[in-house]
């Protein structure tokens, strides 16, 4: 237990230093973590809700601060480029996220033209219930992808890393909002980047 929390720890605060400087993005992080929070709230109410909260604004948001507002250069904090922040990245780097928000995009779509998906479903009637499949599929892709990558670290790295990034995912929104509350306040101040002091020193 004492490796696996040490592991979460590292997971953490590499996620944080590496992928996290720009206030505007810990912002949206902010934003993200608390619609996430109440999306897991929804899981035992309507899955299919909380997974379109989940998708059309937690995760946006949070792939918007990265993808929009997070330098891309050189990394003068840690003394690292970028390729080599995206190459050891244990979580899904900016390729693997593209690939991961193209099938978002494509659900709907498929759900429109095969109602039936393809004869696995119950072709949904009227607008609500497309909605709902279209949530219900949002809902398994999220597991889905949360999987995948678990079983993908486990054949590169090893299957304790993948729990732990595991975990580390199901957690971020806690952590993050303790994280990240201020990033708010500080962007009102006119700091749009983290000057990190703290990463100078260690975790």
């Amino acid at each position: 237990m004492k490796a696996f929390l040490q592991e979460l720890h590292t997971q953490r605060w590499d996620d944080h230093r590496y992928y996290h400087h720009s206030r505007i993005n810990q912002s949206l992080h902010l934003l993200s973590a608390v619609s996430f929070l109440v999306a897991y709230a929804l899981l035992f109410v309507d899955p299919a809700l909380a997974a379109l909260l989940a998708w059309c604004v937690s995760m946006t948001s949070r792939q918007a601060g990265h993808f929009f507002f997070e330098p891309r250069g050189y990394d003068e904090i840690n003394q690292v480029t970028d390729e080599y922040k995206e190459e050891i990245k244990v979580g899904y780097n900016i390729r693997r996220k593209i690939v991961l928000l193209a099938v978002w995009v494509l659900i709907p779509a498929v759900l429109w033209f095969e109602p039936s998906l393809f004869g696995l479903i119950e072709p949904a009637t009227g607008l609500n219930g497309f909605v709902h499949d279209v949530g219900i599929a949002w809902l398994a892709l999220g597991v889905t992808g949360l999987f995948f990558r678990v079983v993908q670290l486990w054949m590169q790295q090893s299957l304790a890393t993948g729990l732990v990034w595991m975990t580390k995912i199901l957690t971020d929104p806690f952590h993050d909002v303790l994280l990240y509350h201020k990033a708010p306040l500080h962007l009102l101040r006119g700091e749009l980047i983290d000057p990190m002091p703290h990463v100078r020193h260690g975790p």
